[in-house]
């Protein structure tokens, strides 16, 4: 069996930035455990793996080692090589996934503009097992669908956290999302997954969507700027609606391979 593969990073305008997600077209679906062999053997935090079928394009993510409700990243990735690699004809693609619905992206300009749905967030108490594995301590607390979003005082501390992930690992969740104010965009954020087989993520779209609601709250406005200061850096566009944030990103082309089975 042969299969093509993209490599391309997200939320990103040039090469050797943003997020890298590879992304797999396919016929029909494979096997699950086919699926996640790929994954694993690509060893990025997310692949992406879609299927035509009649009026939209089932979309699925796995990272290394298990398969997630979301990603943004690989949706942006995913949306890139179907306008400039695929022939898709139009400048809005309708993606379905049977664990999130249906996710819209468009092209607008050399950018992708992405719908996802708005994540059910709570604040909750700031428990010992969520701050031991960090230092500094967090000064605030929220649980959304599939992570935990911590509160830190300034941009300095999420650019120079020490964290344990050890620790992390521990937590019952997805992943944990650290966040403060933005010295020079509305707001900064680092993800960490070691649940899923991906220590620190670069760029993670689907942690914005529980993001904007806070940071929308916190400095009164639908439309943010933000960073997720890892090493690599991605620039993030977030507008919320009334159960939808808009995230809008670059991706930008690494490879082009086929992958034999």
């Amino acid at each position: 069996m042969e299969l093509k593969i993209y490599q391309v990073d997200a939320f990103s305008d040039k090469v050797f930035g943003g997020n890298p997600a590879a992304v797999v077209p396919l016929k029909e679906w494979l096997e699950d455990d086919i699926l996640q062999k790929i994954a694993l053997e690509n060893n990025l935090s997310e692949t992406a793996f879609y299927v035509k079928e009649e009026n939209n394009i089932v979309l699925r993510w796995f990272t290394p080692g298990t398969e997630v409700d979301l990603c943004g990243h690989a949706t942006l990735a995913t949306a890139h090589v179907l306008f400039e690699h695929e022939g898709f004809e139009g400048s809005e693609i309708s993606f379905f996934s049977l664990r999130s619905g249906i996710l819209k992206v468009r092209k607008e300009g050399s950018q992708l503009v992405m719908d996802f749905p708005l994540d059910q967030i709570e604040e909750i108490e700031m428990a010992k097992e969520l701050t031991d594995p960090f230092s500094p301590k967090p000064i605030q607390a929220f649980k959304g669908k599939t992570d935990y979003i911590l509160v830190f005082e300034n941009e300095n501390q999420i650019r120079t956290l020490n964290f344990d992930l050890t620790l992390i690992s521990k937590l019952p969740v997805r992943g944990v999302i650290v966040t403060a104010k933005g010295e020079k965009v509305d707001f900064v954020s680092r993800f960490f997954g070691p649940q899923v087989g991906v220590p620190e993520d670069p760029v993670t779209g689907s942690a914005h969507t529980s993001l904007t609601p806070i940071w929308s709250q916190k400095l009164g406005k639908e439309e943010l700027t933000a960073v997720q200061v890892s090493a690599r850096e991605g620039k993030v566009g977030c507008k919320l609606l009334a159960e939808r944030v808009i995230l809008t990103g670059n991706a930008v082309t690494y490879l082009i391979g086929k992958i034999y089975i």
